[in-house]
């Protein structure tokens, strides 16, 4: 046949695969019109024309899936194999390009017209084929898959386009690259093309072997580690060392590597494990790198809870755990607002301030509970070293880190709720003071980077959420204090601490005593009682004593009697716990003279302070009883100088100081007082000695005095206002500069006591003197 005909020939899809002229290879075929077009053609000349489908995962492929540059091929051999399949050996004579397909159902058919191929050989291709042939040459010394035997076999062909044919069915390409040269029928051409191809598999293979020879290097030097650790691990043995360290060296390593410790911190850790690798475990160091190990594993570095930012979630858990509490309540709720929609926020640093047993500790356990946050709780009380917040050098003996470090380990997380409990219960001595310890703690613009001292490594505290506690905030240090928001819990109303037994303590102690619903019943009058006349405190912690107790006594009886139930009245609960402990109702019986009902407040919650003076002959004396501290000396100081500079206006003899010795008691005087507030209640008790004039019982004043008789403000009026309504007082005489508090005090009270706003003494003298009664 000519070599420029056009034929019509079945034509076989070659998938992954493609055959040059010149070249011998054998075929696996199976698909169904595939082996109908090796049928077809074994019963004619035995010619079939090869070419590679585009896309190697098609198993059915369309006319537009197969290249239009194939091989004119012969098939030389043909054997079914036992699996169906039938093994064709054939030989590429000639490239074809499809001219169009015949449309035949049972197999491909086409009209294909064969490539001639010019063969013209002048300087140039005999320079591109002596390129080609050294450049396959290094590609055969750097593959290794290509035989030596392989390469003498191309070096004896001299037709230019068989060259580049040959060499290329020897190359390891895509099929997308083979079928370029396929594609390409100029000679000259396709030797260029085949020059860029080796170039660039030959910079492949480069790389190739510089990477094969640093992994053999490392390898190298794995196994030679291998060797010389088996090597220690023998010597170690004979000297009776324990065996294992190594492996406890690569379990740590492991570990370091996995917990996403940040850099610097890693890079220390390796520094002090590679460090421990090499010091005896006889040795009292290798204790020590093992613990400071241990303690950088063990610290969280990047875990965290996911908070549930949930605003009527955490209000409802607040609310079932604690009643009232609206302003501390409300804040959370504020800050939970805020980190929903910044979707970042630096921990706050709430100092939740009040007295004993006001729930103050539990509320920050509930915030946690609310915010899916870890909780870790840390006393301060009695804390004198700075080395508890900071920790110690590790070049002590015993040396361990600080408290807030052993809290974040405690809680395993990077943002737990971290409770500093007591903190105005801090002291501080020759060992340095731990409240300035904490400054960096609770400032958020420091405590992203804290140091401890142990640790050495900068530590982010910035997501922790720090709530802390205090009794009496007079007692924090003012850079501290200046670093928290306070939020102040005075204490509960009657009302409220009804609500709160009922709601809560009760069902708590039932539930600790083993006593079921109904066993045990305690009536709304005898807990109003209980709350009157067996308690007086701001807090609820007695009053669930009381309540202990009276669960302690059911259940004694319910186990000694035949009783399945027991009922508590305001009638029977003398029975139960004895004679009540407090008298409930008026401060005072009567009105009297040189008698004055104060308000104070204490750490404990706000109480009620009774002032007396006496006065009798003397020689001017003023004496002052009662464990007072300077501050209230000072205070009766200037209401004595008060009256004896307004002496005539009070109807008071100008000479009674040089005839008489003045004594004021405060009772209760195994108790330290001390505070300005009670200035006006002094000078209220002094003029009614000096006047014989008595003070209104019902009535109880706070409020400091100057040397003019003007009345200013003072602090705790909210607690002041609650323990007036404890002892039953209806009046409430108050600083008028301190209106502003009185929103803070709850409506209940508000609604029983009078309260009046002085700003003068002449208007205290007024409400609280009984003028209708002489001496």
């Amino acid at each position: 046949m000519s070599k420029s005909e056009t034929i019509t020939i079945p034509l076989l899809p070659l998938r992954g695969l493609l055959v040059y002229p010149s070249m011998v290879i054998h075929l696996d075929v199976g698909r169904e019109k595939s082996v109908q077009a090796l049928e077809t053609v074994m019963l004619g000349d035995q010619h079939i024309f090869l070419s590679a489908q585009k896309e190697v995962s098609l198993d059915q492929p369309t006319e537009s899936d197969i290249y239009q540059i194939g091989t004119y091929a012969k098939i030389k051999q043909m054997l079914k194999l036992p699996n169906g399949t039938i093994r064709v050996l054939v030989e590429g004579i000639q490239r074809g390009k499809i001219k169009n397909f015949t449309g035949k159902e049972q197999y491909f058919e086409a009209n294909v017209e064969l490539i001639e191929e010019k063969t013209s050989k002048d300087l140039e291709v005999e320079a591109l084929m002596r390129t080609v042939l050294d450049l396959f040459e290094q590609y055969v010394n750097l593959s290794k898959k290509i035989s030596a035997e392989t390469f003498a076999s191309v070096q004896d062909i001299n037709e230019p386009g068989r060259l580049a044919d040959v060499i290329a069915s020897h190359l390891t390409l895509k099929i997308q690259e083979k079928q370029q040269i396929l594609d390409s029928s100029n000679i000259k051409e396709r030797l260029n093309l085949l020059i860029r191809i080796l170039n660039n598999e030959k910079k492949v293979l480069d790389l190739e072997k510089k990477i094969g020879q640093r992994v053999k290097k490392s390898m190298e030097k794995t196994q030679k580690e291998y060797y010389l650790r088996e090597q220690m691990k023998a010597i170690q043995k004979e000297l009776g060392e324990k065996e294992g360290k190594f492996d406890e060296v690569h379990e740590l390593k492991e570990k370091i590597d996995s917990i996403g410790m940040p850099e610097h911190v890693k890079a220390t850790a390796l520094k002090e494990l590679d460090r421990y690798e090499k010091v005896p475990t006889s040795s009292a160091e290798s204790a020590v790198l093992r613990n400071y190990l241990d303690w950088l594993i063990q610290l969280p570095w990047t875990k965290e809870t996911e908070d549930k930012l949930d605003i009527k979630h955490t209000e409802k858990v607040l609310n079932d755990d604690h009643y009232g509490l609206t302003k501390v309540k409300e804040r959370v709720l504020e800050y939970l607002a805020v980190q929903q929609l910044t979707k970042s926020l630096k921990g706050p640093i709430l100092c939740l301030a009040g007295p004993p047993g006001v729930g103050k500790t539990s509320l920050a356990r509930s915030v946690a509970r609310a915010l899916n946050r870890k909780f870790v709780r840390i006393s301060l009380g009695g804390v004198r070293d700075e080395a508890e917040i900071r920790g110690h050098r590790r070049t002590y003996v015993g040396a361990m880190p600080g408290r807030i470090i052993q809290g974040m380990k405690k809680a395993g997380t990077i943002n737990p709720v971290f409770l500093l409990d007591e903190i105005d219960k801090m002291a501080s001595d020759f060992r340095g003071d731990p409240s300035s310890a904490l400054l960096e703690v609770l400032d958020p613009e420091q405590n992203s980077t804290f140091s401890d001292h142990y640790i050495e490594e900068a530590y982010d505290l910035s997501k922790v959420m720090f709530i802390t506690t205090a009794n009496n905030i007079a007692a924090i240090p003012g850079p501290l204090l200046d670093r928290m928001e306070v939020i102040r819990i005075a204490g509960y109303t009657e009302i409220e601490k009804t609500h709160i037994a009922k709601d809560y303590l009760i069902p708590r102690q039932l539930r600790n005593h083993g006593l079921e619903k109904g066993m045990l019943q305690i009536r709304e009058s005898a807990i109003i009682k209980l709350i009157r006349q067996y308690t007086r405190e701001a807090g609820v912690r007695n009053l669930e004593r009381q309540i202990a107790s009276l669960c302690r006594k059911a259940a004694k009886q319910i186990i000694t009697t035949d009783k399945k139930r027991i009922v508590v009245t305001d009638n029977t609960l003398e029975s139960y716990l004895g004679k009540p402990m407090f008298r409930y109702g008026q401060a005072e019986e009567k009105d009297q003279v040189g008698a004055a009902t104060g308000l104070a407040y204490t750490p404990s919650g706000g109480d009620t302070l009774s002032i007396e003076v006496s006065i009798y002959p003397g020689k001017g004396k003023l004496i002052l009883t009662g464990s007072l501290g300077d501050v209230m000396k000072e205070s009766a100081q200037a209401a004595f100088s008060y009256i004896r500079s307004r002496a005539n206006q009070l109807n008071i003899p100008v000479d009674f100081h040089e005839k008489n010795d003045i004594h004021i008691h405060v009772p209760e005087g195994a108790t330290p007082k001390d505070g300005p507030s009670a200035g006006i209640t002094i000078a209220t008790a002094l003029i009614s000695a000096l006047t014989g004039i008595p003070v209104k019982k019902e009535v109880g004043m706070t409020g400091e005095i100057t040397l003019r008789g003007r009345v200013l403000p003072i602090g705790g009026l909210k607690e002041k206002s609650l323990s007036a309504h404890r002892a039953g007082l209806t009046t409430i005489i108050f600083p008028k500069e301190n209106e502003k508090d009185l929103d803070d005090i709850p409506e209940s009270v508000r609604t029983d006591l009078t309260f009046i706003s002085v700003s003068h003494l002449d208007e205290v003298l007024d409400i609280a003197l009984n003028r209708g009664k002489d001496k």
